[in-house]
């Protein structure tokens, strides 16, 4: 399937709407349960050398699974980002390192989070600064590699070595997750 005719670099970069995590997180929920791409906007920057107010991740859901079918759509994983962990979310795990927060392990030791404070003080963060759209698409895996060509997208990771802010974001995140394995596992 080819991507749609209008590009979605305007739909996520400079959105009709934002959406907040008080009505990400209501039932019914706005975002539908269909596969798509998603965009956070923060109204704080998460770090000092990165703008704020302008788009700064995108995401897609579900990622295109080979062996089985994926379970993940637009509401789910925007609503996890929302208020799961930093094992789960890179996006978490991002925020929570650039904003200083302490990465542990946790359970077995082969997960890694903010512990129940830190995950709720990202959490507390999120839902003060952070800001989503979304638009469907079918097969959202063909857009990703467009849009972070197309955009200044620092926070994403993968196939985004292009970025200047690259660099300093994975050492960040290597740091706090060698600290992390130095430090005793939390219960």
């Amino acid at each position: 399937m080819t991507p749609p005719e209008e590009p979605l670099a305007p739909l996520l970069a400079a959105p009709d709407r934002l959406w907040t995590a008080a009505e990400i997180l209501t039932k019914p929920s706005p975002i539908p349960s269909a596969p798509g791409v998603y965009g956070w906007h923060f109204s704080v920057s998460p770090f000092a050398s990165l703008p704020a107010q302008q788009l700064l991740y995108v995401g897609i859901a579900p990622r295109r699974m080979t062996s089985r079918r994926s379970r993940q759509n637009l509401r789910t994983r925007v609503r996890y980002h929302y208020r799961g962990n930093a094992e789960g979310s890179t996006l978490r795990r991002t925020l929570g390192c650039l904003l200083g927060l302490e990465l542990r392990r946790v359970g077995s030791g082969k997960r890694m989070t903010f512990g129940k404070l830190g995950e709720q003080q990202l959490t507390d963060w999120m839902a003060e600064h952070a800001f989503v759209c979304w638009t469907p698409h079918p097969e959202p895996w063909l857009l990703e590699t467009q849009l972070i060509t197309q955009l200044d997208l620092p926070l994403n990771l993968d196939q985004n070595k292009h970025n200047a802010f690259h660099a300093q974001l994975t050492e960040i995140r290597s740091a706090a997750r060698q600290l992390a394995r130095e430090l005793p596992i939390l219960a």
